[in-house]
């Protein structure tokens, strides 16, 4: 199903470092020929402590047979409300903070009928601009693709390596990320 899971021995070591800066720590699940539904009860022991959150990556959701990396994926807000719904669940068992949702996106078609997505008090949904390329490039696609339909909040990724490969070659810096409209609320460095 094109899926390469850490082992928990990985995430459960990501969580001791988070721990000792009192920070969190995001699951990316990317389901590739699988499913959300099939895939977020595999972490449930997980989503039930209260540092640890979730991002779906609808670039490596895809639909048929065709692998990853052949063609962008798509995730529907049918799944990514199935996640908010799950992700509530935990949280009102188990007494817990809000979860955070993180959606990547850098296409419009990567999600499909945003406008029926559906946070809850216990999920907060990031909609989180996931493009490389040099500052200009990320800034557009931020205003044409994000910031039109932000779900809840926005965010921005940078790449220390693919951004940087292009010309010009430099990060967006903080000041021109704080600039934009709306601000990105979640700011990932990869």
């Amino acid at each position: 199903k094109y899926r390469a899971r850490m082992p928990d021995s990985q995430v459960d070591h990501a969580i001791e470092m988070a721990d000792k800066v009192h920070g969190i720590v995001v699951l990316d699940i990317q389901v590739g020929l699988s499913t959300v539904q099939d895939e977020l009860p595999l972490l449930d022991n997980y989503w039930a402590m209260p540092n640890v959150h979730l991002a779906l990556d609808p670039e490596f959701d895809m639909k048929g047979s065709i692998p990853p990396g052949h063609v962008i994926g798509t995730m529907s807000a049918s799944e990514i409300n199935y996640a908010i719904n799950y992700l509530s669940d935990f949280v009102i068992k188990n007494n817990l903070p809000p979860k955070i949702l993180v959606i990547h996106r850098f296409t419009e078609d990567m999600v499909t009928n945003y406008r029926d997505i559906k946070p809850t008090p216990q999920v907060q949904v990031v909609v989180q601009m996931d493009g490389w390329g040099f500052p200009a490039k990320k800034i557009n696609t931020y205003n044409a693709v994000v910031a039109p339909e932000p779900v809840q909040f926005t965010g921005l990724k940078l790449f220390y390596k693919n951004d940087l490969s292009q010309t010009p070659s430099r990060l967006l810096n903080t000041d021109e990320i704080l600039h934009l409209t709306p601000a990105p609320i979640y700011i990932q460095y990869q």
